[in-house]
């Protein structure tokens, strides 16, 4: 009876120092890093034969505030918050293209994401699908790309490699 009132407090005590981690703390801006490009042939949803591209990029936001909800009135102007740069290498230089390119992507959305509790760091990885239906043996291409969370905080920015989109291939 004496050695069990003497484990109760020493179990509790254990419990408590191991329950009470401290919270990762990150800042609240948004962190991406390039995982891999994979190139591929596939099918639009019209059946065409086309090419196309996916990246994939780990993110970290501090402050949990990515991704954006869906525009309830139709007047939101956030509406593109993953960001992307194109480039084209010519005569050996990775050259940013025009506006009015045809692989020139626009932006995209990250849907709305939020964590319950105190801890609000979100992390993971994004999966993002280019598809190329004019391109040429020659292209080889570069992204450059950034996200903003719902607090207008930018991340960084990331590359890929240069790819060959001529050849299924995964980059990394």
């Amino acid at each position: 009876m004496k050695a069990m009132r003497l484990a109760i407090p020493v179990i509790l005590t254990t419990i408590l120092i191991v329950s009470c981690r401290k919270i990762e703390k990150l800042p609240p801006e948004p962190y991406v890093e390039f995982r891999s490009f994979a190139v591929f042939d596939t099918t639009d949803i019209l059946g065409n034969a086309a090419r196309a591209g996916r990246l994939k990029f780990y993110f970290e936001d501090g402050d949990g505030d990515l991704g954006l909800p869906l525009p309830s009135d139709g007047l939101s102007f956030d509406t593109i918050n993953l960001f992307f740069s194109l480039y084209r290498k010519i005569d050996g230089d990775m050259t940013p293209v025009d506006e009015n390119d045809p692989l020139k992507p626009t932006g995209y959305r990250i849907p709305y994401m939020e964590r319950e509790g105190q801890n609000k760091i979100l992390k993971g990885t994004i999966s993002v699908t280019f598809l190329y239906f004019t391109w040429s043996q020659a292209d080889i291409l570069r992204y450059d790309f950034y996200i903003k969370d719902r607090a207008g905080n930018e991340s960084n920015t990331s590359s890929t490699p240069e790819i060959d989109i001529s050849v299924n291939e995964t980059y990394r």
